[in-house]
């Protein structure tokens, strides 16, 4: 099916900074708009300043009201020929229109903890709808097609019979389609502070307790802890540091520009998650020509690909020994050349044609 106008779900963009969904929504939707006529569906109009100049738009509820089951409503007096959504939950009684439907990932049926800032019905709703797969199957049968971001989340997608329509990977990827804050690739390694590089939260599967066990086998090495992190959890894991090993420093959050900095000076991005959805930070890091060694999770292994090195998240030894490839300057920029070859296939362009080639086939 080919329309002349695709009608985006943009009401999950953010108004302060960006979430994983958030800078999902405005990335893709802005490459999409390169290809075709995209009209915005938002629900406040601070969101369009993470949207193209001058994009069309219509007003709609927000997603988490009482309404949002009648959303067809909107659309269809809107005119809407094909509606696609980041989520899966917006909602289609009486749509007359082609749905394409989006499930990031399954890791919330792992580990059930609702993300923060929701409040006390959503996250007992939220807990409730993990506790079974049924609810996802009735949500992504109201579609016409499913899209997800990974073919690990796909497989597991078909394992557990989710859906009956098709399902297409439309992959994350890092930055935007405008984006011109990649640095040149380095050359050399880095000479200054031996920087290991983690992005990402301090819940228990992100397993932050084996890069700091592994400090001990890495003297001469600094782990950059970038994330917001709580007294008590900071605390708790300040009490795992070996005073005679490497580094561990805690940023309390950085700016997107102080990230940037962080992956550039760095010898490797690390990190030793038990369970992942996707692994932006990998892609951030190769797209610069940083190393990273992860943890030996499927989903890893589709991110970070023959690029990356791996360990046993179970072994804080394993972790310092993959590091410890990364001394030499010839193995560096071999891994470097390597993360910034592979980290191409993960790009906006390539996404947003994932995307209308799903709607061709509606």
């Amino acid at each position: 099916m080919i329309a002349d106008k695709i009608f985006f779900d943009a009401r999950y963009i953010r108004f302060d900074h960006h979430d994983g969904i958030s800078r999902f929504s405005a990335a893709l939707f802005a490459a999409l708009n390169m290809r075709t006529k995209v009209v915005a569906v938002i629900y406040d109009l601070r969101q369009l300043e993470k949207l193209p100049q001058g994009v069309e738009y219509i007003m709609a509820n927000d997603p988490t009201s009482w309404r949002e089951p009648f959303m067809a409503r909107t659309l269809n007096k809107a005119g809407a020929k094909v509606v696609f959504s980041p989520m899966q939950t917006m909602g289609s009684i009486g749509r007359k229109y082609k749905l394409i439907l989006t499930l990031h990932d399954l890791i919330y049926y792992n580990h059930k903890t609702p993300p923060a800032g929701f409040n006390l019905a959503i996250r007992v709703l939220w807990r409730l709808y993990h506790l079974s797969y049924w609810p996802q199957r009735l949500l992504l049968n109201r579609a016409d097609a499913v899209a997800t971001v990974s073919e690990s989340t796909k497989r597991l997608m078909e394992w557990h019979k989710l859906t009956k329509r098709p399902i297409s990977v439309i992959y994350n990827a890092a930055g935007s389609p405008t984006d011109d804050n990649h640095p040149k690739p380095p050359t050399s390694r880095p000479k200054h502070a031996q920087s290991l590089v983690y992005m990402g939260s301090f819940i228990g599967y992100k397993n932050v307790e084996v890069l700091i066990d592994g400090m001990k086998h890495l003297p001469d090495f600094e782990l950059n802890l970038l994330s917001k992190i709580s007294p008590s959890r900071r605390a708790e894991l300040e009490s795992r540091i070996e005073p005679a090993g490497g580094k561990v420093i805690f940023h309390n959050g950085v700016s997107e520009t102080a990230y940037h900095q962080q992956l550039d000076r760095a010898v490797a991005l690390v990190t030793g998650s038990q369970d992942e959805g996707f692994g932006i930070p990998l892609v951030e890091a190769m797209s610069r020509g940083i190393p990273v060694v992860v943890s030996d999770i499927e989903i890893f292994r589709e991110i970070g690909g023959l690029a990356a090195l791996y360990f046993d998240q179970n072994n804080p030894s394993d972790f310092a020994h993959q590091v410890k490839k990364l001394t030499a300057n010839p193995a560096w920029i071999a891994r470097s050349e390597a993360s910034l070859k592979w980290s191409r296939h993960f790009n906006w362009s390539q996404s947003a044609g994932a995307l209308t080639q799903m709607i061709s086939e509606l």
